[in-house]
């Protein structure tokens, strides 16, 4: 079991990021994950920095720690020869310490540069599909091409490749994403408890690690944590048809009007109770996942930091799937 620590890129500057960072390395998390975004889901979470920017000062100022996209769309903001360049060398500034994680992406991020965000899912896994096979070709060396359905790639190469690649995280949630990590990805990387998703991907082949985001929100109290949960992070439980979906945050502001509290008090690990915390997790490893995401949702990161150091990490770490 690993236990990595998400950077929220839309609630926190580039600079307060690399702190976190610094201090999840300090606190004994064994990786940081960091959303890839154009836009906040919500406009008062107020930020959304480069990430990989952001990736980079942090393998500058850490020593240990892995670093992962969580995730990279490759085939509309970023053509994949892009991300294959920008994953190498950041790679080879991390010295073997970064994961590639990649999706089909969202309207919220990818339709900003103009071509537009396919409307069919089908058309999205075949954009991905193209991506991965582009990445894989850059990666192998020398001068490549590719003609794709949608996606081409002209007489380019990766200079600068590091000796061992990246692992490549694919995320997937139904059947076709799935068959899609396995065939085309070193592991998996998905949102949902369902075991489902990890047995559908040891089925199609894969054999790689399985990376979920556990929903935590670490406060005094848990009215307060779910407070500044449901103002910040509401949109999180709207499902992945309305995230994948709306255009901009004002949309999400008005498809999340009767989110409750209670709604956050029932979907995240609320307050300072580690049993609670256990009690959310136990369901991701029961499903299969081993590397664990605490994506804190609470106002004080150092506070969440402290509270893992000292009442949760031991535990995560020991939690074993229940078997029926």
């Amino acid at each position: 079991m690993q236990v990595g620590y998400k950077l929220a890129a839309e609630a926190f500057g580039p600079a307060e990021l690399v702190r976190q960072a610094v201090r999840a390395e300090e606190a004994g998390f064994d990786f940081v994950e960091i959303s890839d975004h154009f836009h906040p889901w919500l406009d008062n979470q107020g930020h959304s920095p480069f990430a990989w920017t952001v990736l980079g000062s942090i393998a500058a100022k850490t020593t240990r720690i892995g670093l992962a996209t969580g995730v990279t769309c490759p085939t509309v903001r970023y053509h994949p020869a892009v991300i294959a360049q920008a994953a190498a060398t950041l790679a080879l500034l991390s010295e073997g310490r970064f994961v590639l994680g990649v999706g089909s992406g969202e309207r919220l991020n990818e339709h900003v540069v103009g071509p537009g965000y396919p409307d069919a899912v089908s058309t999205r896994h075949e954009m991905l599909t193209e991506a991965l096979e582009i990445i894989r070709l850059l990666w192998s060396g020398g001068y490549r091409s590719y003609e794709g359905k949608h996606l081409r790639l002209q007489d380019a190469r990766v200079f600068d490749l590091p000796d061992e690649l990246p692992l490549i995280a694919v995320a997937a949630s139904g059947k076709e994403s799935v068959r899609l990590a396995a065939g085309l990805g070193d592991a998996l990387f998905a949102t949902e408890d369902k075991p489902r998703i990890v047995r559908g991907y040891r089925e199609a082949g894969g054999t790689g690690p399985c990376y979920a985001e556990v929903p935590v929100a670490w406060a005094p109290d848990a009215r307060t944590a779910a407070r500044a949960a449901h103002e910040t992070s509401r949109w999180a439980v709207t499902g992945w048809k309305v995230m994948s979906e709306l255009p901009n945050p004002v949309n999400f502001e008005a498809a999340t009007t009767t989110v409750r509290e209670e709604d956050m008090l029932e979907k995240f690990a609320c307050g300072a109770d580690p049993d609670r915390y256990v009690e959310v997790a136990q369901p991701f490893v029961d499903a299969g996942y081993d590397r664990l995401v605490m994506q804190n949702a609470g106002p004080d990161p150092d506070g969440f930091i402290d509270f893992y150091r000292s009442e949760l990490d031991s535990r995560i770490r020991q939690l074993t799937p229940n078997t029926p």
